[in-house]
């Protein structure tokens, strides 16, 4: 049987066959995801009311605490005296036994330099000085025998004066030779390297056995019982800067706090930044370094505030503002703010602020939180109990 299909009902069908497609596709495409949540403590849409849900970590609480107006400070340790151990005369390096890290004493010998030679000089210059003092004994007989025929009326005064320039020729020769002497000596002295002053051997640049020229490097002393910490402060700061003033230190890497006074400040600025170089004295040096790198505070004065760490104030606003808890809502609360500076305790990274126009022990919201808008109700997670 063969069926015609008229133009009309051929049109519905292919009508309802693109229908069927386009149903298909929309079945098949994937869902829009929506945004995950960023965090507990997102504002919740309610409808009728927002809500914040926080720790109590999230939260400080304002109080008075002791807060240091002080200046910060890096610098490297450094021992009060250090010295390098130099070669005086050149020669032979003999006798040098000593390691980094060994302990001397003032006055120890510490190694030398090859004597012979200046032994030698030395003997030489030895030998011309009392050739030369025999000859002033000649000459001082001389002028004593011609001084006497002179009285007499055996010789003129002529030769009386020529054998007193004879004796004054002979005396001035001894001189000379005996500075010479002097002089080889006291290079002979300086063949034996000493210990200026009790410390440590730091650093050692020569091994025995080596020729050593004037002025070559041959140790590094340090005398570790004082250190002291060299800092640079602008000249703005320096005005406020007065000898004795405390500093808390503390060495990168350790949490352990030192205490520091300041020493020395110098009297002239640096030419090129114009910053004024200062000293801090170490009290406690067991365990310390040289070359240690430390940073800390120098305290200028002390004073109980209420206070919160200087990242909690917002500054978004025309005034600065803290977001407070107030009858479970969230309020931005106006501030003034007075000095800034640091605990009076081990840690002093963290800068704090005094707040003044808030009532002690308000609950102010952290930094982390972010910007949360007003009247949020608050609800806190309840932290699980630990056994």
């Amino acid at each position: 049987m063969r069926i015609v299909l008229s133009s009309q009902s051929y049109k519905w069908r292919l009508l309802s066959l693109m229908c069927m497609v386009v149903v298909s596709q929309i079945a098949c495409s994937p869902k829009e995801k929506t945004p995950p949540s960023t965090a507990l403590t997102s504002v919740e849409n309610t409808g009728a009311s927002e809500e914040i849900e926080i720790s109590t970590r999230d939260v400080s609480s304002l109080q008075i605490k002791t807060l240091i107006t002080g200046l910060p400070i890096t610098g490297n340790l450094r021992a009060n005296k250090a010295a390098f151990i130099k070669a005086r005369v050149a020669g032979e390096l003999m006798d040098m036994n000593l390691r980094e890290g060994d302990v001397v004493q003032a006055g120890q010998i510490l190694g030398r330099i090859d004597p012979i030679e200046y032994q030698r000089r030395f003997k030489q210059a030895q030998e011309t000085a009392d050739a030369a003092k025999a000859q002033i004994d000649i000459a001082q007989r001389q002028y004593d025998n011609n001084k006497a025929l002179v009285n007499q009326g055996f010789i003129s005064k002529t030769a009386l004066e020529s054998s007193l320039s004879n004796l004054q020729t002979s005396q001035a020769t001894f001189r000379a030779a005996q500075a010479g002497a002097d002089v080889a000596s006291k290079a002979l002295e300086d063949s034996v390297l000493k210990a200026p002053f009790s410390g440590q051997i730091s650093a050692r640049f020569a091994q025995s056995g080596e020729r050593m020229g004037v002025d070559a490097k041959i140790l590094e002393l340090l005398d570790v019982s004082k250190f002291e910490v060299e800092m640079t402060v602008s000249a703005l700061d320096s005005v406020g800067l007065k000898v004795g003033q405390e500093a808390t230190l503390r060495i990168e890497g350790s949490n352990q706090t030192l205490k520091a006074n300041l020493a020395r400040i110098n009297p002239s600025a640096q030419s090129g930044s114009r910053s004024v170089l200062a000293y801090l004295l170490l009290k406690n040096t067991e365990g310390l370094r040289q070359g240690l790198f430390v940073q800390g505070t120098l305290n200028l004065s002390k004073q109980n505030v209420l206070c919160i760490p200087s990242k909690d104030i917002q500054n978004y606003k025309a005034e600065p503002f803290i977001q407070i808890i107030e009858n479970g809502l969230i309020k931005h609360q106006t501030i003034q703010t007075g000095i800034s500076g640091y605990l009076d305790t081990e840690d002093n990274e963290t800068k704090w602020t005094q707040i003044i126009g808030v009532p002690e022990n308000t609950n102010v919201l952290k930094s982390h939180l972010g910007i949360v808008r007003e009247n949020v109700h608050v609800r806190f997670t309840q932290m699980p109990q630990t056994h």
